[in-house]
Formats: structure tokens, sequence, C-alpha cells
């Protein structure tokens, strides 16, 4: 099955999860209506099978009866039956969605007239004939002479000249119309489906001898009933039944394959990373758009859990040693007072104590800048978040300048605008400014640009530099080569933090001497 799995995955097109359920639910949605159609389409074809029988019963009826007529002359081919000899088919004219249907028969009519004697010697002579054809057929056949009377059955010796199809026989063409059955009963409740069941079909079918028409052939049945025909195409209609069963199937199948199952992985691969094992986003040989989309999204998640996680595991353990330090150093001053406190001079105290004091002080920085960081983590800008650049560096550059020490900046145009918080972004250059003081600059230089629909804003300072063992680890919390001098190696994580918040970035750029930071940041 490995291979087939493969050769579905190498032609299976990529569709929208909508696309497939709308083709599904319009398939099932037509499922009915072509029923319908066909439904209507196979009793039509009933009614037509049943009307070239009685053309058929009829033609050779009639052309009997032209043979026994004392002319013996043969009977001329009806100019509406096809006259191609390659053609065996036998034209009818019944549709079920167009010819209408005409009230039930009406009772023959009393008349005056009196029959052909020839026509009716010519029905006696066929009495057999057509008694055995009905009791075969069970078709009702009557014989009417030249004048539309009777000459067989009960209504012998009355008149059905008023008729039209009557009429259209006398006049030398066969017809034949659907007309309303009220003798049938509806032994079947689902008997309302067919239009069929409560009518009649009559044909009316010239007799021409010498020429001319000397009598009319009455032929009339009803049509084959749709129950009795689907009885008798039980076979096709059951396979239909099993093809449309069997593509029902396959779709469910295939939306199992290409939606159900992908689901289920990825609850197991959830369950999976809830309990932190790994988890191992599904593969599907079908795909499907959506599905893909999931799949990735997840597959982002996990990974950006797993990182997450291994961030607050080195965070955790770079705390712990941050805090071991100070906390060390509180233990042992309180443990050496405590225990020779009455014998130290005031001077000993005094350093004990200033020791303490700066232990304490370095763990209050500590928890500031861990408040600070955890606030620039959790940071989200509002949507139309947007700062003047121009103001925030004048006043930057005026409130960090000094007699030794110079920020002066440099606004191209279209650049003066940000969309980041004003504080946000101060508290970000002030980071960057403060650890070029401390690295020996004399100058930072503030440069702010548009490129596309980012800000990009840059800056450069003349001190010396960044050591290159350094460069990778600038960014990570607790990093910091000023530790003697009240460093947190917290600056530049919590300056970074504030630039992710806003959906911007902030990077080391190389150069051959000082610093440069590239901050990008939405327009």
């Amino acid at each position: 099955m490995s291979w087939l799995r493969f050769w579905l995955g190498r032609i299976w097109p990529v569709m929208r999860l909508r696309t497939i359920m709308f083709g599904l639910l319009l398939v099932v949605a037509a499922l009915p209506g072509v029923a319908a159609i066909m439904l209507r389409v196979y009793e039509n074809a009933l009614v037509r099978r049943t009307e070239a029988e009685l053309i058929a019963q009829g033609s050779a009826l009639a052309a009997s009866a032209a043979l026994n007529w004392p002319n013996k002359t043969a009977p001329a081919a009806d100019p509406a039956e096809p006259r191609d000899a390659d053609d065996y088919t036998i034209s009818t004219s019944i549709d079920l969605r167009a010819s209408a249907i005409l009230p039930e028969r009406p009772t023959a009519l009393p008349t005056n007239t009196a029959a052909d004697p020839t026509a009716s010697r010519m029905a006696a002579q066929m009495a057999p004939a057509i008694a055995e054809t009905r009791h075969v057929t069970l078709a009702s056949i009557l014989l009417l002479d030249r004048q539309g009377i009777v000459l067989n059955g009960r209504d012998t010796g009355r008149s059905m000249s008023a008729l039209p199809e009557v009429r259209a026989a006398l006049a030398g063409h066969a017809a034949t119309v659907l007309r309303h059955n009220g003798a049938y009963t509806h032994p079947w409740p689902l008997e309302w489906v067919s239009r069929a069941t409560d009518i009649r079909l009559h044909h009316a079918r010239p007799i021409t001898a010498g020429g001319q028409v000397v009598g009319v052939l009455l032929v009339s049945r009803s049509p084959r009933a749709l129950f009795r025909g689907m009885y008798e195409d039980r076979g096709k209609i059951a396979a239909g039944s099993a093809a449309i069963f069997l593509f029902l199937l396959a779709m469910t199948a295939l939306l199992g394959r290409t939606i159900v199952r992908p689901i289920e992985a990825l609850s197991r691969a959830t369950r999976a990373l809830t309990e932190g094992r790994p988890a191992d986003p599904p593969h599907p040989t079908l795909r499907i758009t959506e599905i893909d989309g999931l799949i990735r999204d997840f597959a982002s998640m996990a990974e950006a859990i797993e990182t997450r996680s291994h961030y607050l595991r080195d965070f955790a353990a770079a705390l712990a040693h941050e805090f071991k330090t100070p906390l060390t150093g509180l233990s042992g001053g309180i443990e050496l007072l405590q225990d020779h406190g009455a014998s130290m001079s005031a001077d000993e105290q005094a350093r004990f104590l200033a020791n303490m004091a700066g232990d304490a002080q370095r763990l209050n920085r500590l928890i500031s800048r861990l408040m600070d960081l955890a606030k620039a983590d959790m940071r989200r800008p509002a949507d139309q978040t947007q700062c003047d650049l121009t103001e925030v560096l004048a006043r930057i550059a005026d409130g960090l300048s000094g007699e030794t020490f110079a920020v002066t900046y440099a606004i191209a145009d279209g650049g003066d605008k940000a969309s980041i918080d004003a504080p946000a972004l101060e508290t970000v250059l002030t980071t960057l400014i403060d650890n070029a003081r401390a690295a020996g600059a004399g100058q930072v230089l503030i440069e702010a640009r548009r490129d596309a629909a980012t800000t990009v804003i840059v800056v450069t300072d003349n001190g010396g530099g960044i050591p290159e063992g350094d460069r990778a680890r600038i960014f990570e919390p607790f990093f910091t080569s000023k530790r003697a001098q009240g460093g947190t190696g917290l600056g530049l994580p919590i300056a970074r933090a504030l630039i992710e918040g806003h959906r911007g970035t902030l990077k080391l750029d190389r150069i051959d001497q000082g610093t440069r930071f590239l901050i990008h940041v939405p327009s």
C-alpha cells in the first residue's frame, strides 16, 4: 500500500477544504435532482416503448385488414414512418414532458348511419386475430369504418368520429394521444411519484385499400407501470445504487484521510507536547491547503515552545547563578556578624556591613531589571501606535549630551515616523547610549531613514567596540562584562524585547571601529 500512497501523493492536487466540502455537498444536493431526472427519463422511455409496441401492433393489424379487403391492394407506407431500410427503430411522438393529457376517452355516440357492409365483413373475418392479439398484449383493439363507426366490441354501431385521433387517422395520418384512465386504481402508496400511472395511450391508424382510407384501427393500452419496469430492471437499478453508495463511501474515506486523520494526528502530537514529549506533526499523503497551514502552524508553535522552554531553563539557571552570589555574600556576612560581631572592631563591622549593603543593592537592581524585562516581554503596542522621531531624538540628544560626550542625530526625508511607543524607543536608545558611554565612546550618532514600509534607526558610537568572543552573547540575559561596575546584563535583552514587542528587530552590525546597532520597526 505504500506505493499507492506515494502515487496518490504525487498526483493529488492540494485543494482548499472549502472546495472539497462544496463539491461534496454539491454532489449530495444534486443526487435527488439527478435521481428525479433519471426517473422521469426512464418513465418517459417506458411510455415511448409502449407507444412503439402499439404502433407495431396497429401496423400489423392494419396491414392484415388491408390485405383482406376486397381490392387486395397492399397498404402504402405511412409517411410518418421511417423510410430508411437501415433504420429499424419505430418513430414515436409521445413525450410526458410536452404531450398534453386529454380527458378520458368519451363513450361512443349513437348514430343513424349504417356501418359499411364491406368493413363489417372484414371485421368479422379478423375477429379471431384481434381476439388473440388482445389476449396476448392486453390491449383494447377497435375497428372503425371510414365513417368512424365502431365495428366490434360493446360499442358496435356507435360513432367515434369526433375523437381527434380518429379524425387524424381518417385523414390518412397515424396519431397517438395520451388520455386519463379513470378506471385505474392506485394499489401502491408510492405510485404518486409516477406521472404515467393513470394515463392510457390511444393509437389510431388508418387502414388503406386502393389508395383510400377505408377504415381505422384504434389500439389503446396503459403504459408499462414504472414500478413494474423498475422491478424488471432491478439489476441495473441495484448496480446504480451500489455505484452511488461506493462513491459516497470513497468520499467518506477521502475526507477521513485528508481531514480526520491529520486532525487526530495533530491531537496526539498536542498531547505529546503537553506531556513534555517530542511532538511529531503529521505528514499526510493527500494534502489540503487549510490542513497544510494548520500543520505548519503547529510545527512553528512546537518549535517556539521548545525554544521558549530552553530559554526559560537557561534563564532560570542564569537567574539562580546571579542571585546566588549576592545571597551567599549576605549569608556569609550575617553569619560572621552573628558569630564574631562582638569581637570585631568598628572598621571591620563597617566593612562587612558595606559589603552586605552592596549585595542587597545588586539584588534590588536585578529584581528591578527583571521586572523591566517581564514588562518588555509582555508589552504589546496598540494598533495605531506611532511616534515622532524628531521629538524623541531631540529629547535624547539634549538629555544625554555633555562636555565630553556628544549625542547627535540625522533624519532622512520620510524617516520621521515609526510605529513604536515613544517611551519604549527612548528606553532602547538610552540603553544603547549608556552602553556606549560605559565602553569609552565620546560620540554617538543616531540616523533614521525610511526603507519601504520599515523605519531603520542606526545607532553608531566611536568606542572600543565589542570583543569578537562576546558578540554572539550580548543579548543573553545576565551576560555582562561590567559586573564589577554594577552591570546586570539585562539592558540589551530588555531593549530587544521592547523592539520585538513592536514587531521590529534589534541587531548588532559589524563595523571596523566602534559599535553599530540596527533597529527596524514598522513605519
